[in-house]
């Protein structure tokens, strides 16, 4: 299926694995690339030299276009960026923040810049800085999604640019990806989905949950890293959502976090308190997120932890491999296309 989002990028599908922090490693970046779609590697919770060693397994692991994801927002994004420009990487998925040197680094090497966004505010923003593309984040979908519905705010963005769009939000399977292509997008990502899928480094029981879970059950709330955000709805997902984290709360857990998980927080804690109180909010905030997130997708913890997800979860049926995934969407969304013309 060819649309301007494939001939962009040089992909043979307009199918996207979105740079789910934890979940977007390099094989299952690989697995989505090889599968002729384009997985968007997390470099979220990355050192530089470790997101320098990602971008260098993924290109042993594929030949194909695949991206990094930088959310400019959270702490060490944009020395990971910088790494991303220096390694020449063919995409570059930025979010949460001010990243025009970004595009211009990527665009100095021939690369393209993909921009998250969640309402027509971040995309009048995004499409002024010349980004390539946009990745339009609706309400349904896992972690920082917007207050608009993807029915809604995909053609609401496609009023705004000619953009290539790829539609982010409630997309599991092929009607998703041909309602998608009504709307006005060009492709799709499919987070959920592919947190799903026998490549993903997500814990078996997580992936039960997955599956086992309708599409309602799911938390939205602002209270769990300070911006709003889908997890699932399980007793550690109720549990850190009940109530705003306080700073000493999320410094308490960010420490916590880098005991337990050898993380680098202390060190950028330091680089932080450099650049004043607000940076040093942000990473502790950072680490209280990172270590319930890494018990839900590493141990399967679920009374500790927290799994973000999105409302496709009531689609996912199975768990199955990358590749059979997107044969199965490409097959429905043509069998659906054929039935429609019909119409």
């Amino acid at each position: 299926m060819r649309t301007r989002l494939t001939e962009l990028l040089g992909i043979a599908h307009p199918i996207v694995l979105p740079g789910m922090t934890y979940i977007a490693v390099p094989p299952l970046v690989a697995a989505v690339s090889n599968a002729g779609g384009l997985g968007i590697l997390a470099a979220g919770a990355l050192t530089p030299e470790g997101c320098r060693e990602a971008i260098r397994e993924v290109r042993r692991l594929t030949t194909r276009p695949f991206g990094v994801g930088c959310s400019l927002g959270l702490p060490g994004a944009a020395e990971c960026a910088r790494v991303a420009l220096d390694e020449q990487v063919p995409v570059v998925n930025v979010s949460m923040g001010k990243g025009e040197w970004v595009i211009e680094g990527v665009k100095r090497y021939g690369g393209k810049v993909i921009a998250t966004v969640a309402s027509e505010a971040h995309a009048r923003s995004a499409i002024a800085a010349g980004v390539d593309g946009l990745i339009v984040t609706g309400h349904e979908a896992a972690a920082h999604g917007g207050a608009v519905t993807s029915m809604v705010l995909i053609p609401a963005v496609r009023d705004l640019t000619d953009l290539p769009l790829i539609a982010a939000g409630g997309v599991a399977d092929g009607r998703g990806l041909v309602a998608a292509l009504a709307l006005g997008a060009d492709a799709v990502a499919m987070g959920t989905r592919f947190a799903s899928s026998l490549e993903s480094p997500v814990h078996a029981e997580t992936k039960r949950l997955i599956v086992a879970k309708e599409a309602q059950e799911t938390i939205y709330s602002p209270n769990f890293d300070t911006w709003p955000c889908r997890v699932m709805r399980t007793p550690g997902g109720r549990r850190h959502t009940a109530r705003k984290l306080s700073p000493p709360v999320a410094l308490s857990r960010s420490l916590k976090a880098a005991r337990e998980l050898n993380t680098p927080l202390h060190q950028l804690a330091r680089e932080a308190l450099s650049q004043g109180v607000v940076e040093a909010v942000k990473v502790a905030y950072f680490g209280a997120a990172t270590l319930a997130m890494r018990k839900a997708i590493h141990e399967g913890d679920h009374e500790e932890g927290v799994q973000l997800i999105g409302q496709s979860q009531g689609l996912v049926h199975d768990v199955a491999s990358v590749d059979d995934i997107v044969q199965r969407v490409l097959a429905e969304a043509a069998d659906l296309r054929r039935r429609l013309a019909g119409l």
